[in-house]
């Protein structure tokens, strides 16, 4: 089956979107299939990669965003699918590729739509008013062109339920249990990173307004307000970098910017004491999954999806999550830290809770969606 993932708002330090469609890619490749994954790029090209073949196309930067673009013709890509002839279609952009299902439906291709975002919590973040009316209209419209919805936790599927959206799915990412791991940890990398300091935490995302990050600023200096010899380590970049940086000059905080190197970062991660995930409206947030695989809890906040595989099935928990706030995320973390020192198996119980998303499971599910054709678009 020849497979064509679409996605936009892909930059060349892009986090998530970039680790989903590698190892989906990778999964789908062992399981027999052709991948093609289209991305914005300066120019049209291609090039073959160890995920599949990877096609770029002209495309517009987002201001603002850090690099983020979004491919500047639907109708020269739509051009390209007829070529590819695909057997089966994905999109990772529900705003701006709506109609590359239209598209799909017309030519008889099964087409499914990710949706990794909650548009009414954006819509509330950015603007302060809910607007529901309009989050569910346009989710209305989303699903009816597409065969399948995906959704990747409760919290991302809670605005299609309300609407009683036929065609969603609910499939989890993965995470790469190959690359993390607690026999990452490396102490001479963890005495680089915590300088003389006692406790090491991380925060590994995008700096951007919807993640909140200088929560985990403000959890630092509640820390350090108590006592806690702590330093905070920043992994990834955005357009919030320079702000955060000049505002945390006078507290032990490192900037190590956007890592390509999953092994360093693997490193960084089983190194840490503690991950922060304080994006309050993560649907699903792979760099939490990691820290896990890496043995290292997390606090995220109780807004997320991330609280969800937080728990285990045996009823323990491998993290906390908190109220949007410095002090309710220092709290949490105090909290972490004496479980920690009380209990040796912590780390082993983060491993062993990941390895319940392997990709390879996230791909399988994909593969086996059938096709379904709902109500024609008007």
């Amino acid at each position: 089956m020849k497979i064509v993932h679409i996605a936009n708002f892909y930059g060349p330090k892009s986090g998530g979107i970039k680790t989903t469609l590698n190892n989906l890619g990778s999964e789908y490749l062992k399981l027999g299939h052709e991948f093609i994954y289209v991305v914005p790029g300066k120019k049209f090209g291609r090039q073959k990669t160890e995920y599949g073949s990877c096609i770029t196309m002209p495309s517009w930067v987002i201001p603002f965003t850090g690099g983020y673009r979004v491919i500047r013709s639907t109708y020269r890509l739509k051009s390209l699918l007829g070529a590819l002839a695909p057997d089966k279609v994905e999109v990772s952009d529900r705003f701006t590729l709506s109609g590359i299902g239209v598209w799909a439906r017309r030519h008889g291709i099964p087409a499914i739509v990710f949706s990794h975002e909650t548009l009414s919590g954006l819509i509330k973040n950015y603007l302060g008013i809910p607007l529901n009316r309009f989050a569910q209209w346009h989710n209305t419209r989303l699903a009816s062109r597409f065969d399948h919805v995906v959704t990747t936790t409760h919290f991302a599927a809670s605005e299609f339920r309300e609407i009683e959206t036929k065609n969603l799915v609910q499939i989890p990412l993965g995470v790469d249990l190959s690359t993390f791991s607690p026999d990452n940890f490396n102490e001479e990398l963890r005495a680089k990173l915590i300088k003389g300091g006692e406790v090491l935490l991380v925060h590994c995302g995008r700096l951007s307004p919807e993640k909140k990050p200088e929560r985990s600023i403000e959890a630092l200096r509640a820390l350090l307000n108590r006592g806690v010899n702590a330093r905070l380590v920043y992994v990834g970049t955005g357009p919030l970098y320079n702000k955060l940086y000049k505002s945390s000059r006078d507290i032990p905080v490192s900037f190590w910017g956007y890592v390509a190197n999953k092994n360093l970062l693997a490193e960084i991660l089983a190194s840490a004491d503690i991950s922060i995930a304080p994006g309050p409206l993560e649907t699903f947030c792979l760099a939490a999954l990691e820290s896990l695989a890496s043995g290292t809890p997390v606090v995220a906040s109780e807004s997320s999806a991330v609280g969800e595989f937080l728990r285990c099935s045996d009823g323990s928990f491998v993290g906390i999550t908190s109220a949007n706030n410095g002090e309710a995320f220092a709290d949490a973390i105090e909290v972490l830290l004496r479980q920690l020192e009380k209990d040796p198996t912590v780390g082993q119980r983060c491993h062993q809770q990941a390895l319940q998303f392997p990709w390879s499971q996230t791909a399988r599910r994909l593969q086996e969606l059938k096709n379904v054709r709902l109500r024609e678009v008007a």
